[in-house]
């Protein structure tokens, strides 16, 4: 007859509640497979699925058990973990949101707004579609497994501990955040420009021939004017979008290196 005991049965659990915590925190904050629209079901089984696969590659794991104070802390920085880099790899689609704000203002596209429900507000529609563009140039350059590939790789660099959470590693994806801002302004400065251009060429018609209702042409002008540059921007934001990536996985490599 089959037996466990109750020792098996809390080594069992050990092994894979920990990973299983970690893994399930960078799914269910992560781009993509974190959207608000991808069941419950579909995260907890993706992680366990992953935990099954690479809970045995881990190594020795803490004394403590799961159910005792020590343990749940160490759950406790597992998900901290997992969040943290999740967050690093929302950074970048972030930067592409940011993106879409500042031409879609300068446009005049910020007017049309709908509910987004990865974030759970409203959001303009030049940055929805900027961010499925983003989404599908990251499944495109597996980006998906990338990430994945990155968060195993943490198992070896930030092992499974009580003692660790170092304020570098928070430090490092604070100075990360601040890509969103400067990755968005960079991507939209020339859209931003050209818009600039055609807004000072309407103020000068407006002076020189005050008949023709600059007011009434203006919006329909600018709004042309961003829309075609956008079309002509989409081969070259690829492989910006592909370099930011890169930089996201290498960024999650440095937080993780940093909670030591």
């Amino acid at each position: 007859m089959f037996t466990v005991t109750y020792a098996q049965l809390n080594t069992w659990m050990t092994a894979f509640m920990w990973p299983f915590v970690r893994i399930l925190a960078l799914v269910a904050t992560a781009p993509l497979v974190g959207h608000a629209l991808v069941p419950v079901r579909v995260k907890i089984g993706l992680a366990a699925f992953i935990t099954i696969i690479v809970a045995p590659t881990i190594g020795p794991l803490p004394a403590p058990t799961v159910f005792s104070a020590a343990g749940i802390w160490i759950i406790v920085n597992q998900f901290l973990i997992g969040a943290a880099l999740g967050l690093t790899m929302q950074v970048v689609f972030g930067a592409v949101e940011t993106t879409g704000g500042i031409i879609g203002m300068q446009m005049g596209l910020g007017f049309a707004t709908f509910f987004e429900p990865g974030s759970s507000n409203a959001s303009d529609v030049l940055s929805m579609f900027l961010r499925t563009i983003a989404m599908l140039a990251f499944l495109a350059f597996d980006g998906h497994l990338q990430m994945i590939a990155a968060l195993v790789a943490t198992f070896q660099s930030v092992p499974i501990s009580a003692n660790i959470l170092g304020a570098p590693g928070w430090r490092t994806l604070v100075e990360w955040g601040g890509m969103l801002f400067s990755a968005g302004l960079l991507l939209a400065l020339p859209v931003v420009a050209a818009l600039l251009i055609a807004n000072l060429a309407l103020g000068i018609l407006n002076r020189a021939a005050p008949q023709i209702g600059v007011f009434q042409i203006g919006f329909p002008v600018t709004m042309l004017v961003g829309l075609l540059l956008v079309q002509l921007m989409l081969p070259n934001m690829i492989p910006f979008f592909s370099r930011m990536f890169d930089l996201g996985v290498d960024a999650m490599g440095r937080v993780a290196g940093g909670l030591r």
